[in-house]
């Protein structure tokens, strides 16, 4: 159905794809896999008419020859993309969403049909089994649900091929499995399905074939059938991925950098009671909404709570704001959406890297050292390996996986003693993730005190010390996990869970 051969990609200083060749097949379920940076995004890209590919490429669709200048001819020719970062209009409604290329007017009057175009995006809906009212507007609706609403888009129209990329990065479980049935479906109604993914075992779950990504290069397809992960990673990053277990922490129990009492804010926090200890990794672990997230922001000032206390090195604070929380107490908040709260996109890596500590930085005249910034940004770049044409280079620029080092290394450069890190490997390559986990590591190896919220069990278990699960917004119970046995450690966690909505559901 698709054909790209040779195909290159070379932008000012970074060669993204190099003398790619791929064939894929209709009504099929391809995924690319590859590192951060090793040229999925760019071949979704082209394929999509974002990019023009390199002279000498040669790409071909349905058997003859395929060149598109923009995605409005990619969409004429049934090829739709579903980016990360999804492309909806917040402010309108999940109808005119779905139907913005197409609306329906009255006759020849020119006049929209409200109730026509009602009528179809909710046929829309229903066929990929979205229950909802296509009048309501779409911000009001899930990041789950509004990557549906991009799909029966795409469906509205003649659908030949969907890209899909990083589609499952901000979803519960329960949520791509339901994605993957919707991608079944149109498998077996002839779509050929493309989908960039960074997590594996989803991957050898739905795909039918896989291609992997190094350097810009293609150096594996194959039925999945044939491959497993070890053959996937082994491919992606050169080696065999590091499952070696950490040792332990050197924790003192006596000093707590923080201690939180019946902290509650409604509908967020509810009754939050733990410590944090001097050098120790605390788990926050709970599906995606559990309430993990609004806690962080209640902790780092973000949001207001009602009632509770909150205690930084014994003593009792009330922080108001992100500034606050960095400026008076060290404390730094590493956010699960980097590109949309952690980073400036269209600036560059030293503004990022450096923005947290321009108030260190200033002269009696209120004016910024740039030496001092230079300084910093590459004392950063060396020590988290940032992979950057250089300092000034725009974050938006960079992959996923530096754009997260990033959005580390500004709370780094600012020296916070505290540190809460939000699914810190989210949308990342498992080579970038063994990295940020050693990383994780190391700091609190330096006596810093981490919060770690992931909803990746493996992970979390491999590196807290202890483990708070959470639920609707409560912490239903706590593991210690000193032993990082995964066997017992996930099934008290499964345990905890599983109880809570027992007692959930009969109350």
């Amino acid at each position: 159905m698709l054909k790209v051969l040779h195909v290159s990609k070379s932008f000012p200083g970074v060669q993204a794809l190099d003398d790619v060749s791929i064939e894929f097949e209709e009504g099929e379920i391809h995924a690319l896999l590859g590192e951060n940076g090793a040229g999925k995004s760019t071949l979704i890209k082209i394929i999509s008419g974002l990019y023009t590919p390199d002279r000498g490429s040669e790409i071909y669709y349905l058997d003859e020859p395929y060149s598109v200048h923009n995605t409005r001819e990619a969409l004429e020719r049934g090829i739709h993309t579903v980016y990360q970062e999804l492309q909806v209009i917040p402010e309108a409604s999940v109808a005119e969403n779905i139907m913005l290329d197409k609306l329906p007017t009255r006759g020849k009057t020119g006049i929209l049909s409200w109730k026509k175009m009602n009528e179809i995006a909710k046929h829309h809906l229903d066929e990929i089994g979205l229950d909802i009212d296509p009048t309501i507007n779409i911000g009001r609706l899930s990041v789950a649900q509004r990557q549906l609403v991009e799909i029966a888009k795409a469906i509205s129209s003649d659908i030949r091929l969907l890209l899909l990329d990083e589609p499952t990065a901000s979803l519960s479980k329960d949520e791509a499995a339901y994605l993957f049935r919707i991608m079944d479906k149109l498998k077996k109604e002839g779509v050929l399905v493309i989908f960039v993914s960074h997590v594996l075992e989803e991957v050898l779950q739905v795909a039918d074939r896989v291609s992997v990504l190094r350097d810009g290069r293609c150096v594996v397809t194959d039925q999945t059938s044939n491959l497993n992960r070890k053959k996937i990673v082994r491919s992606m990053i050169g080696r065999d991925e590091d499952t070696s277990v950490f040792g332990g922490l050197s924790i003192n129990e006596k000093e707590k950098v923080l201690e939180v009492k019946g902290l509650t804010r409604d509908k967020m926090a509810y009754d939050i009671n733990f410590s944090l200890f001097k050098g120790e990794i605390l788990g926050f672990y709970g599906l995606v909404g559990s309430g993990r997230t609004e806690l962080a922001h209640i902790l780092i000032g973000k949001e207001k709570y009602d009632s509770g206390q909150v205690f930084v090195n014994g003593r009792q604070v009330r922080i108001r704001s992100i500034y606050e929380a960095l400026s008076r107490y060290r404390m730094g908040y590493v956010t699960e959406d980097r590109r949309r709260d952690g980073l400036i996109m269209l600036e560059s890596v030293k503004t990022n890297t450096t923005i947290t500590v321009w108030d260190r930085l200033k002269n009696k005249f209120g004016l910024v050292s740039g030496k001092e910034e230079r300084e910093i940004t590459w004392e950063q770049i060396g020590n988290l390996n940032i992979k950057a044409t250089g300092i000034h280079q725009k974050v938006g620029k960079l992959s996923g996986g530096n754009q997260q080092k990033v959005n580390v290394a500004k709370w780094l450069a600012a020296s916070t003693d505290i540190l809460i890190i939000d699914e810190p490997t989210v949308g990342v390559d498992v080579g970038a993730k063994e990295y940020f986990t050693k990383l994780i590591w190391r700091l609190a190896e330096n006596k810093k005190s981490i919060i770690l919220i992931s909803s990746d069990m493996p992970e979390i278990i491999k590196l807290a010390h202890r483990i708070l699960v959470f639920s609707e917004n409560r912490i239903v119970g706590e593991v210690d996990n000193s032993s990082k046995d995964y066997q017992a450690t996930s099934t008290q966690i499964g345990d905890l869970i599983s109880e809570f909505r027992v007692m959930a559901t009969a109350e």
